[in-house]
């Protein structure tokens, strides 16, 4: 009887992993942007990529699917980014995994101007960095404040802000190349 509930618990623990790679797989792109911002350079993105994918296999047993995955996802994986750019500014050392995602190419026609905006996000302090991207990924007010957790005016408080601080960041940028 013991045998049969331990089979029991294995073929549930397989089908919890394949069905979690496919919702990794279905939505890689959220990381990959996350990765994008908080990281510096293609190592730092992988080992990102690498983090926010084992903390979110650690608390998928947790997902009560009271939110769609992707909101789930996206709270877990910027707690992750910001987490991890906290510790390493502690000096702390991670661990790689294997079979990381590969990074896409940004089509060619808009690279300059993705680049540029970025590089911009790139300047705005941890909890901006994640409401512009949330905010660029076409999530609702309601969902951002979610995943945030706070609330629908003060999203739109600071994506008014953000927006502003963008458009001068990337004004600079422009007259610094000129």
């Amino acid at each position: 009887m013991r045998l049969t509930f331990q089979k029991r618990i294995m073929k549930h623990q397989k089908q919890n992993k394949k069905e979690f790679s496919g919702l990794i797989k279905a939505n890689q792109r959220i990381i990959h942007k996350i990765t994008f911002i908080y990281a510096d350079g293609k190592a730092d993105q992988e080992d990102l990529f690498q983090e926010i994918c084992l903390q979110l296999w650690k608390a998928y047993p947790n997902f009560r699917e009271e939110s769609k995955f992707s909101t789930w996802m996206y709270r877990v994986a910027l707690n992750t980014a910001i987490s991890t750019i906290r510790k390493k500014k502690n000096n702390v050392e991670f661990e790689l995994l294997k079979d990381q995602g590969q990074i896409p190419e940004i089509p060619t026609e808009d690279k300059e101007d993705i680049e540029k905006l970025y590089k911009a996000i790139s300047k705005l302090n941890r909890i901006d960095k994640a409401i512009i991207l949330l905010w660029l990924e076409e999530k609702s007010y309601d969902e951002i404040a979610s995943i945030m957790g706070t609330t629908k005016s003060n999203v739109s408080v600071k994506l008014v802000r953000i927006k502003r601080k963008l458009e001068e960041l990337i004004m600079e940028t422009i007259k610094q190349e000129s």
